[in-house]
Formats: structure tokens, sequence, C-alpha cells
């Protein structure tokens, strides 16, 4: 019996020709066109004093007000990272009460202006002029002034942290629900209490889908510490309107406050997407196979 080989048929090259495509060109051109104007207006208009933005940029109070800001932005995000954790834990938890409790929380502070917020922190005093600190039905042991306890750095940290909570625990609950429950019922199996399933298991696979959102939000909350600045606190803004209250020079000062604000959003950008690559090892995007993965998957006779 004669078997015959069977090959695949030889087709000729295909010589493939781009598609032109003028209006990108064209479109692109015009842009650049733009960019270039706008740059050239911006250096060349003196009523932007670039050389008062030189000055300032360097300034003692300006990088006082900037240091306060970064330090609001870590302390801030650092309350809102904790209580955001447990507010997912209890919203996906089995207890009615506490799923209850951290829906009610979610509500409140997603539902209300962060500006309202921080001005009732800071005014806390004229809800309760004292703070007791007792047994219940005994004897008070301590009473301190709210007036005293409530500082401007306080009412920031109160106001931005326990709002930063409240969208930290959804982004949270999202990435833990986005994990196959199989995974959790094999951690069972094993012998591994809920506890160590959560912290060994679900939440390192969670990160994927938590980091990305969670930059975002590190960035948001950087800026919005300029909201502070309505009761006198010192960060960025605040002491570039210090500045400008006596010299008059609104718009150079306002520049040097976008500059530092461009400069670390730009370094927190990269260093999320650090962050992402770090933990999307292992994770290869549907449709990016590399050349490697795709020839392994071509049958035989066509390679």
């Amino acid at each position: 019996m004669q078997v015959t080989e069977t090959r695949a048929p030889v087709t000729a090259p295909i010589r493939a020709v781009p598609v032109r495509r003028p209006g990108r060109w064209i479109s692109g051109a015009i842009l650049v066109l733009a960019l270039v104007w706008l740059a050239r207006a911006l250096a060349t208009n003196p009523r932007l004093e670039w050389s008062v933005v030189g000055d300032n940029l360097t300034a003692g109070p300006i990088l006082r007000g900037l240091v306060t800001t970064l330090e609001l932005t870590v302390v801030a995000m650092a309350i809102g990272l904790v209580l955001g954790v447990l507010l997912a834990i209890m919203r996906l938890s089995d207890n009615p009460v506490a799923r209850g409790f951290a829906w009610a929380y979610v509500g409140l502070f997603r539902g209300t202006p962060l500006l309202v917020q921080v001005i009732l922190w800071y005014n806390l005093s004229a809800i309760f002029p004292n703070l007791t600190i007792g047994i219940p039905g005994g004897p008070d042991l301590a009473v301190v002034d709210v007036n005293l306890l409530i500082t401007p750095y306080a009412a920031a940290i109160l106001g931005l942290g326990l709002n930063e909570a409240a969208y930290l625990a959804e982004i949270v609950r999202s990435g833990i629900s986005s994990i196959s429950p199989g995974q959790r019922q094999a951690a069972a199996a094993l012998g591994l209490s809920r506890r160590q399933t959560m912290r060994k298991i679900v939440l390192p696979q969670a990160m994927r889908v938590i980091v990305p959102p969670t930059g975002n939000e590190t960035i948001t909350m950087l800026k919005m510490t300029s909201i502070v600045s309505v009761i006198a606190m010192h960060e960025l803004l605040y002491s570039a309107q210090a500045i400008y209250s006596q010299t008059y020079q609104t718009i150079p000062l306002l520049i040097v406050v976008s500059v530092w604000y461009l400069v670390v959003t730009t370094l927190l950008t990269v260093l999320q997407s650090a962050l992402e690559r770090r933990f999307s090892r292992g994770h290869t995007p549907a449709g990016r196979l590399s050349l490697r993965s795709r020839l392994a998957f071509r049958p035989k006779e066509s390679r």
C-alpha cells in the first residue's frame, strides 16, 4: 500500500500595500501647529510673569505647603485603605448587621460632598462641645474640649480619610468579588480558615484588580487636599494664597501650585504603572499572545 504525502499548496507571496490615510497627517499637523502656537503664547505672555514663577517655585512657604499636602495624602490614604478593606469585608459578610453598617457608611460618605464633611468636622465642637470618657452609668474619667481636639489638621485628616474609605471599600469589594468562589472552596477543603484564605489567596490575586483604581484614587486624593484650604490648613494651595494675597501676583502663584501638582502626579503615575506590572505577572491580556504562543497553537501542517 502506497502512502502519499499531502503538502499544503504553495501560494504566492502577498504584496501588501498600506492604506494611505491623509487625514491622520493633516490632523497631526494641525495639532502640532496648535501646540506650537500655545507654547509660544504662554512663553511670551508677560502677564504670566515666569520670573516670579521661578522665584517662588522653591520658596520656603511653598515647599512647606507641599510637604503638608504629601503628608495629608499619605495619612488619608492609609486611613482610607485600612477602613476600606474592613468595610469591604463587612459588605461581603454573612452578618446582616455588619453588612448593613457598611452599606450605610458607604452611602453616607459617598452621598455627601467632601467639602461639607470637612467643614462639619472642623465645626464639630458646635454639636459636641465636650468629649466625655467614662464608664456608661458610672463616673466620668475624663472630659476633653472638642474645640481643642479638632484642629485644622485633625479635621482635614478625618474628612479626607473617612471619605476615601467609602470609595476604597467599593474598590476592594469589587476586587475580592472578581476571584472565583471555587478558590475559596478549595482553600476551605485544605483546612484554611476564612482569615487565612482572605490573606493568603484572595487578596493577593485581587490586587491586580484593586491597584489601578486605587492609584487613581491616590492621585485624586493629592488634588483633593486643596479643599482643606477652606479651614485655613497650610497645604500647598493655602500657602500660595497667603503669598499672592500680599503680592497680588495671583496667576504666577497658581502656576507654581499647578507645576508641583503635575510633578507629584507624574511620579505617582509612574509608581502606579510599576505596581500594575508587578501584580499583573503571569496574566497575559486576552488577544495579546506572543509569536511563540501563536505558533504553538498552529497545526503542524501549517508550520
